[in-house]
């Protein structure tokens, strides 16, 4: 394959099947109420894949999907929706994994994620960057990639220094709070961007934040190249070394939150791919996210 054919976005880590009951009401524990249930194709690096295509991409997903029923619904799915799926890992023994949420008008109440496909697969999912696919050791992958945090502790430490990423504009991202601290291992690679909320900038850092650029510099000072953290309602922040760039988000009211940092980090990165400054790339994702929160 050409070098000009190569898709210019790689999207590494979760392809799966959502589904989310959500309620209109507050709900309270042990509560059984009335709602809608939805299903539809889910998972940090999958969410990031599609939301870059809605912004005019093509971007390809490195991921574990079985060889099932629900994993062929989930490709044609993909396929549908501009998501190149030529590189994905199918094995045979492997099911297709999935995701259950439940929330309420607050927000999320709880979820259960069955990613065992994907920490099975392990840096198999990565053997197109490896193999001439996409790149080799000696010529590595040089466009951009959205690493979903959500790979095992011991699959990010040896990507962090991976000489199949090291031409590459990394992107990296925790699958959930929860697992923020997996990332780690990347504070210290040249040129890693860190997309995290502020209470995954506290994870990272081992203390709270009340305001994003008091994290990004938390995180910077960590050792991370780059930053953009995002507080909700709050204003978010990019940050590097030379640069701190603070913007408010568009007002809206809520009516669903998942996938919205999966949303607001592709914005970025397909308005930066296409040019965009920094401030304008900060204030793009922005409305996209507010957007996407905005409506069911």
């Amino acid at each position: 394959m050409a070098m000009t054919d190569l898709p210019p976005i790689l999207c590494i880590g979760a392809a799966l099947w959502d589904v989310i009951g959500r309620s209109p009401a507050p709900m309270r524990l042990g509560a059984d109420v009335a709602g809608r249930m939805t299903r539809q194709p889910g998972g940090v690096a999958l969410n990031i894949a599609m939301a870059l295509a809605r912004q005019g991409q093509r971007p390809a997903l490195l991921a574990a999907i079985g060889r099932d029923m629900m994993g062929a619904a989930l490709v044609a799915e993909l396929d549908a929706r501009g998501v190149a799926t030529a590189y994905l890992h199918r094995a045979d023994e492997l099911p297709t994994d999935a995701y259950m949420a439940i929330e309420d008008a607050n927000g999320l109440i709880a979820a259960i994620a069955d990613s065992q496909s994907m920490e099975a697969a392990g840096l198999r999912l990565t053997d197109p960057l490896r193999d001439g696919r996409l790149g080799t050791e000696a010529a590595p992958f040089t466009g951009m990639i959205a690493l979903d945090g959500g790979l095992t502790g011991s699959q990010l430490h040896e990507l962090s220094t991976d000489p199949v990423l090291a031409q590459a504009d990394l992107r990296v991202v925790p699958s959930s709070n929860g697992k923020a601290r997996r990332l780690r291992p990347f504070l210290t690679r040249p040129g890693t961007a860190f997309y995290v909320n502020l209470e995954e900038a506290g994870l990272l850092c081992d203390q709270p934040f009340t305001t994003t650029p008091d994290a990004a510099r938390a995180v910077l000072a960590r050792g991370a190249a780059r930053v953009l953290v995002t507080g909700g309602a709050a204003p978010a922040t990019d940050a590097d070394a030379h640069d701190l760039i603070t913007r408010a988000p568009p007002a809206v009211q809520p009516r669903r939150v998942t996938g919205a940092g999966d949303t607001f980090m592709a914005a970025h990165m397909a308005a930066e791919h296409a040019g965009q400054s920094r401030a304008q790339a900060l204030e793009h994702a922005l409305q996209i996210a507010a957007d996407h929160v905005a409506t069911t």
